[in-house]
């Protein structure tokens, strides 16, 4: 595997970081895939899923995000973010996906795999830019996701919205974070630590504690935004305008406390009602919110893999 990155000046003029992992020179590219990360971490947690992909002919793409990583620069400057984030990072998706785009082939596919937060940016993604570009990609993946909320998202958008103007959008919000993280941690009791709801896989959580760039306490704005993004993406005049023919794939843990079986199961019903055609899952039992992190990861990457492959071989 070839490893590199690249800055993107995005249309704010901040300089986002790009991971790039290319297969070895020999191997011919087939397809690329786009990884869009999940909140308070970042986008080199993605290496081990690019070494497999790589290895079977796949580009592999992932920017940290407008605060994340080492777009944001330093772990103090992690969760720190301008207005409307939760559109910003949708838009930065955007314009790497058409830089990449300009760098290969026409007739050679990019796929777009979100995860988490991520996710939630890929289900915007899918129709603001794919309406704009239907021809730039040509299949999603949708990871430690969930469907449509309701009363706990309009109080939860009350709360962050109230603390953001009361405390400014730079507070970092214990509060927000306690009532979400905290609550998610909760059905793991007892903890080990604050972030057992991430992966059975105690060695997994360990190294997400560890880094600095990880599991930063986020903004009273940043959850204002980002709530707000959570409620519009499930609007009926947006999933209205889902491309009917997009292929997506949707993976998760069971135990997933961000959607889990029953979120996934809601988000899938959804697809169904609104005539999406090519639409697969797999939930995983007892996995929890990470599962290219779980203790059955291997597993998960393959059928990553085998989705992605099927999709190669379709096109003909």
């Amino acid at each position: 595997m070839q490893k590199q990155h690249f800055i993107w000046k995005d249309f704010q003029q901040i300089n986002n970081y790009v991971y790039e992992w290319l297969p070895d020179e020999t191997t011919e590219i087939k397809a690329i895939v786009q990884i869009a990360h999940g909140m308070s971490e970042t986008a080199f947690r993605y290496e081990r899923l690019a070494a497999l992909l790589t290895s079977q002919g796949f580009a592999v793409y992932a920017n940290d995000h407008l605060g994340h990583g080492r777009t944001a620069g330093s772990p103090e400057a992690v969760g720190k973010f301008g207005k409307d984030c939760f559109h910003g990072m949708v838009e930065n998706m955007g314009e790497i996906t058409s830089e990449i785009r300009k760098r290969y082939p026409s007739h050679i596919p990019i796929f777009v795999m979100g995860h988490s937060m991520g996710s939630f940016l890929t289900q915007h993604y899918m129709v603001s830019y794919i309406k704009e570009h239907p021809d730039n990609v040509q299949g999603i993946i949708l990871s430690g996701t969930n469907g449509k909320q309701g009363a706990a998202l309009h109080a939860a958008i009350a709360i962050a919205t109230t603390e953001a103007a009361i405390r400014g959008d730079h507070h970092r919000s214990k509060l927000v974070t306690s009532l979400s993280f905290g609550a998610f941690n909760k059905k793991f009791a007892p903890n080990r630590t604050p972030f057992d709801w991430l992966s059975n896989d105690a060695s997994e959580v360990d190294k997400y504690v560890e880094d600095p760039y990880c599991g930063v306490t986020f903004t009273s704005g940043y959850f204002r935004d980002f709530f707000r993004g959570l409620k519009e993406i499930h609007q009926a005049k947006h999933v209205h305008q889902i491309r009917k023919d997009l292929p997506i794939y949707v993976f998760s843990g069971e135990d997933d406390p961000v959607g889990g079986g029953k979120g996934v199961r809601r988000l899938l019903s959804m697809y169904e009602e609104l005539g999406l055609k090519n639409v697969s899952s797999k939930l995983y039992p007892r996995g929890r919110h990470e599962m290219l992190n779980e203790v059955n990861r291997d597993i998960v990457m393959d059928d990553i893999a085998e989705w992605l492959n099927e999709q190669v071989a379709s096109r003909g």
